[in-house]
């Protein structure tokens, strides 16, 4: 059973989350051929921090999770950009949805997944992976299902290398997804989850003005020198 969090392990906020996945991702600093890319909204205050730190670029993968309609914090999938979708076996055979009701929600996603990508992205040419190392980077996981469209969508470009870098997982997922990867970064990895929340003192919803402005802010920062991988390791 997982033990409750810890002073050690408790995460502040999501700018916290991501500087604790600094260290362990150090060998991509500085490198050209990297790129972070976070999972919206919550994933992009994780992801800055990140990028920031390494002197990496940062964008975003769109994805939306597929919400049972009886039951939303339960995903039965996730679609991606690139019209990548994942389907959640188990979550489908413990909840069953008729054909109609599944569609409607994908097509509700789907107008949301749109409309992130015009209002965050703001017309900036599609994303070019083919031979790029791609950090694939959320504020936690549950299921996996959205970071799993996220892989998928990714995999389709023909990367050099797939790492994903999330703060917390539960364990049964951190490893379903190892397999699916080159690289796995998740520091905590409970047996078991209540909620990714629940390893956060702030887990307050992060708004698309939040969004915006930190890929702005990075976007405006990609063109500066930032320090070498041995300051990091002094700070």
């Amino acid at each position: 059973m997982s033990k409750s969090p810890s002073l050690q392990t408790i995460l502040r906020d999501r700018a916290d989350a991501g500087r604790r996945l600094v260290e362990p991702l150090l060998e991509y600093a500085h490198r050209p051929d990297v790129i972070v890319l976070a999972l919206p909204r919550g994933g992009v205050p994780v992801a800055y921090e990140v990028a920031r730190a390494l002197d990496i670029r940062l964008d975003l993968m769109l994805v939306r999770k597929l919400g049972v309609p009886t039951r939303e914090e339960f995903a039965m999938g996730a679609i991606a950009s690139g019209g990548i979708q994942i389907l959640n076996e188990d979550a489908l055979r413990a909840h069953p949805v008729d054909q109609a009701r599944f569609n409607a929600v994908v097509t509700r996603e789907t107008q949301e997944l749109l409309r992130r990508e015009q209002v965050y992205r703001e017309g900036r040419p599609p994303l070019q992976l083919k031979d790029q190392v791609v950090i694939l980077i959320d504020d936690g996981l549950a299921t996996g299902a959205s970071m799993m469209a996220a892989v998928h969508a990714v995999r389709a470009q023909a990367p050099a290398r797939i790492v994903v870098a999330v703060p917390v997982a539960p364990l049964e997922t951190a490893e379903a997804l190892r397999s699916e990867v080159d690289e796995l970064v998740c520091p905590l990895t409970p047996e078991w989850m209540m909620s990714i929340g629940y390893w956060y003192l702030d887990f307050s919803q992060t708004s698309d003005t939040e969004v915006i402005d930190l890929l702005q802010r990075a976007w405006q920062r990609e063109s500066v020198p930032g320090p070498s991988a041995q300051e990091l390791r002094d700070v």
